[in-house]
């Protein structure tokens, strides 16, 4: 009964669940996943993969976006859709996002100083108020440029602790770390947010870059993202790109920087001189 509960609340409360088996097993794995976890974040097991982003003016490398993937000792590459939930439910993301990040950084560190590195910045991870300081303490640790550094943060965690948030990101901004607003279009979309935070990059997301080749709604949408953007002098960055029939619209567009299959997965740090040569 208590596994069926479980089941209904995940799937949205105000609901009933009949148990059956299979949740046992769901719940069994997910369980031990997580005590896995506990184990394998101290064992430096998550590792950073890194995701080319493209300058569509020149085409040239501009930099990476940081995804973290697990190394399991036994199961292999295990992806984030996976362990990121758990992590987000059970407190330990921040421990895993540090870990992750300062692997990334270190690793960077003595790339093309021109290459962006950007990380995520996970909701939990935004509502605390000693962020800024532990970022910048990593940034000291690692001997990582403070400008080479973009913090990517979502619209709707802004608003959990709307002051809160200004603090850290004004304090984040101060240090000379860029700030970029994922999943732009999903959330609020509140154009108040833009004018109370210093946004230097919006990123669309990839449920308008699916939809801007055939819908003329969504390419009017985006039309309109680039054009705020680059107003207010912030880069626009498009992710999720799979063709060339995408990547074409979003350059007929204007879009400044784009990321996606079509010019690579990505790539663990042992591939990432063949990118960068």
């Amino acid at each position: 009964a208590d596994i069926a509960m479980y089941a209904a609340k995940h799937q949205g409360r105000n609901r009933f669940s009949w148990f059956d088996a299979s949740m046992e097993r769901e719940l069994q794995a997910r369980t031990e996943l997580e005590v896995s976890m506990r184990r394998a974040i101290p064992a430096g097991e998550f590792e950073p993969y890194f995701e080319q982003q493209i300058d569509l003016t020149t085409g040239r490398l501009q930099g990476f976006e940081v995804l973290a993937r697990w190394n399991h000792p036994t199961m292999g590459i295990i992806a984030p859709d996976r362990f990121i939930p758990i992590a987000e439910e059970t407190g330990m993301i921040a421990d895993l996002s540090f870990s992750v990040i300062r692997k990334a950084l270190t690793e960077a560190r003595d790339w093309d100083p021109s290459l962006i590195i950007s990380v995520n910045i996970s909701p939990t991870q935004l509502r605390d108020p000693w962020l800024a300081q532990k970022i910048v303490k990593l940034l000291v640790e690692t001997s990582f440029p403070a400008n080479r550094l973009e913090i990517e943060i979502t619209e709707t965690s802004l608003f959990d602790n709307l002051s809160l948030a200004q603090s850290i990101v004004g304090s984040l901004k101060n240090q000379g770390i860029k700030i970029a607003l994922d999943d732009f279009g999903t959330g609020y979309s509140s154009l108040s947010l833009l004018q109370q935070f210093p946004i230097q990059c919006i990123k669309i997301d990839r449920a308008f870059v699916n939809d801007v080749v055939t819908e003329t709604a969504t390419q009017n949408i985006v039309r309109t993202i680039i054009a705020m953007a680059s107003a207010m002098g912030a880069d626009v960055v498009a992710e999720g790109i799979e063709t060339t029939e995408q990547l074409a619209q979003l350059t007929s567009l204007e879009c400044h920087r784009a990321q996606g299959y079509l010019f690579s997965r990505p790539v663990h740090v042992d591939d990432v001189p063949r990118v960068v040569k």
